[in-house]
């Protein structure tokens, strides 16, 4: 299955924190608020659980059908939306060195299962979204690059909140 979206949206990522220190990486713009170095975790948290869970999916999910979903609406950030627990990012010091390998790998997990099965066997099964409701395992690849785009604006914000340019 083709990943244009994704690769689009990893680009921008990669282009959006390229040139951030390891410190301002990890400074919060408050309290309440996540580090560019926690939004980055919390991606590759996502993009890792997706992969794997799309890939049990295939194997052992019953055939399902599911409307389609406007998946890219996953970038209007006037809509807030919890993290699944499995996503929220600890409160590490980590570099952006180490944050780039742990991408790589999840978004390399997520290119194996994208070409183990073809779009039309995944369209045939189905998942649950805390937001869109059920959707069908074609557009899960899709929204995990819509996802990041959405926190790539998110990455914008904190730069701007510290001042970083």
């Amino acid at each position: 299955m083709e990943m244009k979206v994704n690769e689009e949206a990893r680009v921008a990522l990669l282009a959006e924190v390229k040139d951030i220190s390891d410190t301002d990486l990890n400074k919060k713009p408050a309290d309440d608020a996540w580090s560019i170095n926690q939004i980055l975790e919390h991606l590759y948290l996502m993009e890792g659980e997706i992969a794997k869970i799309i890939d049990d999916q295939m194997i052992s999910g019953e055939e399902d059908e599911a409307k389609r979903r406007r998946i890219e609406l996953s970038v209007n950030r006037s809509v807030k939306v919890d993290a699944p627990e499995f996503a929220v990012p600890s409160e590490d010091v980590v570099t952006l060195d180490e944050l780039k390998e742990k991408l790589a790998a999840t978004h390399a997990s997520l290119h194996a299962v994208a070409e183990k099965y073809s779009e039309a066997e995944f369209a045939k099964k189905t998942l649950p979204h805390p937001a869109f409701g059920k959707m069908s395992l074609d557009q899960w690849i899709p929204f995990v690059g819509y996802h990041e785009m959405r926190h790539i604006e998110q990455i914008q914000e904190v730069k701007t909140s510290l001042g970083i340019v």
